[in-house]
């Protein structure tokens, strides 16, 4: 087996009076299960970044994130895990070397470089990534979050391993983990982003720039009113919900990103958005580390 292929993650069947009562099945694909330490749509956006950079004979990466990123976090694990050189440019413009995510970056063999937000805000600039190329000149670069075409193959996997069902839903940050599914779902299945940042109707746009075939595509939807106040932001009720779900259902969420996802679900599901007898399955995408930051700036 190639080192980058992990065995397939489960899928979790959910059970509640609320979804006997609308009459549909809830199963969630534990991609947080995909790995002991790189899980995630973060690690199928990076597999096909890495194999692209072996191919390219590059012997080091560089990405961009924020300090309490789950693609930092993600990307540290693989480059501990596979030998690699990692750099990464931080929106800084000074390290926090208390930040969990940031210590273990730094402790997987990370260089970090933090920029000033000014500086951060070029980086999918051509002319500062030429800069960043000429200064590494021996790397492979990834965007941040990791969504470009390489990660799209990963995505699409993620979809082609699933079983039937009418809806696939996922959270939407970047577009990518959509744009990607989009190609391994069959036409007949409805893909549901649910977005988990404020003003987020221009990712319709980014998806199709990611994946041109969406635009042919009828079969996916991007809802914008579930940001719960915007992109790292949560309300007392939404955390309560990813609570009561671990605890009755023993599935662990974090209230950016699979937390949303969740309780958008949830509520569409009792609103009867979904017709009797529908099967939907949930990506649970990871993310899982975001709560160590979460706890360390007192939001939880």
């Amino acid at each position: 087996m190639d080192k980058l292929d992990f065995p397939e993650s489960p899928l979790q069947q959910i059970r509640a009076p609320e979804l006997d009562t609308a009459g549909v099945s809830l199963q969630i694909k534990r991609d947080d299960l995909l790995h002991p330490t790189i899980q995630g749509n973060k690690w199928r956006k990076l597999k096909y970044n890495l194999k692209a950079m072996a191919l390219e004979n590059k012997r080091s990466l560089i990405t961009f994130s924020g300090p309490f990123s789950n693609h930092l976090y993600a990307t540290a694990m693989a480059c501990k895990q596979f030998k690699i050189q990692g750099h990464a440019v931080i929106r800084g413009p000074e390290l926090d070397l208390n930040n969990p995510t940031i210590r273990l970056a730094r402790a997987c063999g990370m260089v970090l470089h933090a920029v000033s937000r000014k500086e951060y805000r070029q980086r999918n600039e051509p002319d500062y990534l030429a800069q960043i190329a000429q200064q590494f000149p021996d790397a492979f670069v990834i965007p941040e979050g990791g969504s470009n075409q390489f990660a799209l193959a990963g995505c699409k996997e993620l979809a082609q391993s699933l079983p039937d069902s009418d809806y696939v839903c996922c959270a939407v940050g970047s577009g990518g983990t959509l744009a990607g599914m989009l190609d391994g779902l069959a036409p007949e299945r409805q893909l549901l982003g649910v977005a988990v940042l404020k003003g987020a109707q221009y990712l319709h746009d980014e998806v199709l720039r990611l994946n041109p075939q969406a635009a042919t595509r009828a079969n996916w939807q991007l809802l914008c009113d579930h940001h719960d106040g915007g992109y790292g932001k949560f309300s007392a009720p939404l955390w309560q919900f990813c609570l009561r779900m671990r605890r009755e259902h023993a599935l662990p969420l974090e209230p950016i990103y699979t937390g949303k996802l969740m309780f958008a679900l949830w509520q569409l599901i009792e609103q009867g958005y979904f017709s009797h007898g529908s099967r939907i399955i949930a990506i649970h995408s990871g993310g899982l580390q975001g709560l160590d930051g979460l706890r360390y700036r007192g939001l939880i």
